[in-house]
């Protein structure tokens, strides 16, 4: 009888990849990423184990906004303070903090428990082309 695989934490192996986000619609670039920080390419995926990849995004100052989305839309946060609800526009937050936009809409796509705090520990984003992380020989992954 055949008996549904369920992975062990001494049985995963974690990979990295790095993904240049030039010319690459944020949307499309923050699904594909968030499918590998949590596994599910891989053939051993389970639900309740984090059994995915670590990812590095690199050129994140040079994603575009495709579409109909509207670089104008605000984004709000409370600072918890008295009188302090910020916002900024996703087209200047894109400009002044491109690794902060990348982050935030990868996070919309993972679930919001502990799994997915620390499968987001796993994304790694730098507005350059360089990174710290090449001695974990990063493999190349391409967004379409």
């Amino acid at each position: 009888m055949n008996r549904t695989y369920t992975a062990k934490p001494s049985t995963i192996e974690r990979k990295w990849h790095v993904v240049d986000a030039t010319g690459v619609p944020i949307g499309r670039l923050a699904a594909a990423v968030a499918q590998v920080l949590r596994g599910k390419h891989k053939p051993t995926f389970t639900y309740n184990m984090d059994c995915g990849d670590f990812v590095i995004v690199v050129n994140a100052d040079k994603a575009v906004w495709t579409g109909n989305n509207k670089p104008d839309e605000l984004l709000y946060w409370h600072t918890g303070w008295p009188g302090g609800l910020r916002n900024i526009s996703r087209g200047d937050m894109l400009e002044t903090k491109p690794e902060k936009l990348i982050e935030k809409v990868v996070w919309g796509m993972l679930p919001k428990t502990k799994l997915g705090k620390a499968t987001f520990k796993k994304l790694k984003v730098y507005s350059g082309s360089d990174h710290p992380h090449a001695a974990q020989n990063p493999v190349a992954m391409e967004v379409k």
